[in-house]
């Protein structure tokens, strides 16, 4: 056996007197999860001020940045991104309706743009094997962005909060399996 299998070997070896940490973090983010889907209103403000508190820091740290470049062109090019970033930042938290607003136009785009190169590669890959899942995972992409544009903005008060339940509660069952697999 080589030396990455006695390591990972030994990893996993730790990771597996540890399942129930895994499988309690589960359940937590399932539990999260529920709470979220129980009023996807707040759900969506909470993520809203995630992404903005996220913006916010980065916008601070961009300008500390911008005092430490050699040249004027680019202390002021550090300067105006850590200030837009910024006052993106203190704007989610100003009003996380419009900016949830905002986020969901962006999200709408996003699944849509990502959802058609998806589908284009796939079928450029037609002949290869599994092409067919690839055009399938792109159109349905880009048709859950066509829905949700075609929802905006009203859609905007839900939409970020539904995804963050859906996710909240595919990364709780997954731990929980994964503490389950370890413990086997």
């Amino acid at each position: 056996m080589t030396l990455q299998g006695d390591v990972l070997k030994d990893a996993i070896g730790q990771t597996q007197a540890k399942w129930g940490w895994f499988v309690g973090l589960g359940v937590l983010l399932l539990i999260l999860g529920g709470i979220a889907f129980g009023n996807l209103f707040i759900a969506t403000v909470a993520s809203v001020y995630v992404v903005g508190w996220l913006m916010l820091m980065a916008g601070i740290i961009e300008i500390m940045h911008a005092f430490g470049v050699k040249t004027w062109s680019r202390f002021f090019y550090w300067l105006l991104s850590g200030l837009l970033y910024a006052v993106a930042g203190f704007f989610a938290f100003y009003n996380p309706l419009l900016a949830s607003a905002v986020l969901t136009f962006l999200l709408a785009v996003a699944l849509l743009a990502s959802g058609a190169l998806r589908a284009w590669v796939g079928y450029k890959h037609k002949p290869a094997k599994g092409w067919g899942w690839l055009v399938a995972a792109g159109v349905i992409s880009a048709l859950a962005g066509l829905v949700i544009a075609m929802g905006w903005p009203v859609n905007s008060v839900w939409v970020l909060g539904l995804f963050l339940a859906i996710d909240l509660i595919f990364q709780g069952w997954a731990f929980i399996a994964v503490g389950l697999a370890l413990k086997k």
